[in-house]
């Protein structure tokens, strides 16, 4: 279950369950991140990471920002991830985009006040054929209309409670 941080104890227990090494760093921070309620690797995690593996806290926050699936800052508990590629555009995902910045009163690359739902755009996941897309965490949800979008949002929150 995720939680709002992680203790010191279970991030040392990922890194054992990822192989415990240099060369799982990447598999580490992802399930450390996984792990985390607000999608984020904070600095005391990092910490323990870079001092278990041995690897200087700066290298560490230069992997750390590279990668754009991981993140240093607090996101919502639930990323949605909207296909703005060709075929999901032409299928109005950019209508669909504009409908979540409303129904959440945020624009892409922020998170509700409440912590619960982030928005960004992502790349091509694929599912061209059920265009428009959502990715919500590693479920992809197609052919979305308003009330399709309404419902999926009703049922994350319902489930969070």
């Amino acid at each position: 279950m995720a939680t709002e941080t992680l203790s010191r104890e279970r991030v040392l227990e990922i890194i054992e369950e990822c192989g415990g090494d240099k060369e799982h760093l990447l598999s580490i921070l992802i399930e450390i991140q996984r792990e985390c309620r607000r999608n984020y690797i904070n600095e005391a995690s990092a910490r323990v990471v870079a001092e278990k593996l041995d690897i200087p806290l700066v290298q560490l926050y230069d992997i750390l920002t590279f990668y754009a699936m991981l993140e240093t800052k607090p996101r919502g508990r639930y990323i949605i991830e909207v296909c703005n590629n060709a075929p999901c555009y032409i299928s109005k995902s950019h209508v669909m985009a504009k409908f979540l910045r409303k129904e959440l009163g945020i624009n892409f690359g922020e998170t509700t006040p409440d912590g619960m739902f982030s928005l960004q755009y992502m790349p091509c996941v694929g599912a061209c054929n059920i265009g428009p897309v959502i990715k919500i965490g590693d479920r992809v949800y197609g052919n979305l209309n308003e009330e399709r979008i309404r419902k999926i949002l009703r049922e994350l929150r319902e489930n969070d409670q």
